[in-house]
């Protein structure tokens, strides 16, 4: 239902494209999953890692046409990302260009509150009705492109070309009500405090389907399948809220009540003032890890541990 979506603006997210014959092949040999699956019709989830196996950003990559990519990122590593890649491209045909402003990105999410009540103009109702229904999938309404980015709740992104005017419907809401809502399902996500922080599986990604382990080489895959296959991930990413309010930033880095220290990933402040949050840390007893003791001085935060929707690899 219309009434049930609310939409939120992403000024923050931007678009790297990839044009040519060679596109494809080239990001296969650069990011974490395997893109011979990727399709026009099914969008994938990858990293994109530094020779160490540290995650510098992660993409969400569109297929608009076999040598026609479309990658979505936080806009603040476009310039990082495309100078870091444009090192390897050598004689591969291939053009990658910073083409955010080619695109409105707006992001819907179904049963989050605060969404208008009453009907809803037809052409809206449509949009709505015409949205993908199964994860990473992608659907073209009119000249946008729409890739459902998770199920519980379902959530998409939406990429309008700049220059037309398409609804979204639903009710404008804050930035805050996706990242809630994010955070919650445990999914990461990597910005300029946070970029070449973390090892691949330290932010879960092999539990989101972001690495391809049978695929071909590709920068970091060393370390990656290194810990994939010898087991040596002690740190993940775990959901926390904390006991009061308090306000937390990804890249903040502290000590918890048992002593392990962490860094947060993304962090969202809920109704009263508490700060759910996402942060790697050593894996407590109990979980496909043994847990590693780490004595710091200085003030512990007491955060409740929250359950992940997914299971970790063990």
């Amino acid at each position: 239902m219309l009434s049930d979506v609310s939409t939120v603006a992403f000024d923050a997210l931007g678009v790297l494209r990839a044009r040519g014959p060679d596109a494809l092949s080239f990001l296969q040999g650069q990011l974490s999953n395997d893109l011979t699956h990727l399709t026009r019709d099914r969008a994938l989830l990858a990293g994109y890692h530094n020779p160490q196996g540290r995650v510098i950003a992660l993409l969400r990559v569109l297929q608009l046409a076999p040598d026609d990519l479309l990658a979505v990122l936080p806009r603040e590593l476009l310039p990082t990302v495309i100078a870091r890649l444009s090192k390897f491209i050598l004689r591969a045909k291939v053009k990658l260009v910073d083409d955010s402003q080619s695109w409105r990105i707006t992001g819907l999410v179904a049963g989050a509150g605060g969404a208008a009540e009453g009907s809803a103009p037809a052409a809206e109702a449509s949009l709505v009705a015409a949205l993908p229904a199964a994860a990473d999938s992608v659907a073209y309404i009119a000249d946008a492109v729409a890739v459902q980015v998770a199920r519980q709740p379902s959530r998409w992104l939406l990429l309008t070309p700049a220059a037309q005017l398409l609804a979204a419907g639903g009710t404008a809401a804050a930035p805050e009500i996706w990242r809630r809502v994010a955070v919650a399902a445990g999914e990461p996500q990597v910005y300029a405090a946070t970029s070449e922080e973390f090892v691949a599986q330290m932010l879960n990604l092999d539990a989101l389907g972001a690495i391809a382990f049978d695929k071909g080489c590709y920068t970091g895959q060393e370390v990656i399948a290194r810990a994939h296959y010898r087991g040596r991930v002690k740190r993940r990413l775990q959901r926390f809220v904390t006991p009061a309010p308090q306000a937390l930033e990804p890249g903040d880095a502290g000590t918890l009540a048992d002593g392990r220290t962490f860094k947060v990933v993304d962090a969202v402040q809920r109704a009263d003032g508490r700060c759910e949050f996402l942060a790697v840390a050593p894996l407590i007893e109990g979980e496909s890890a043994p847990a590693v003791p780490e004595v710091t001085s200085g003030e512990r935060l007491a955060a409740e541990p929250l359950p992940l929707p997914y299971p970790l690899p063990s």
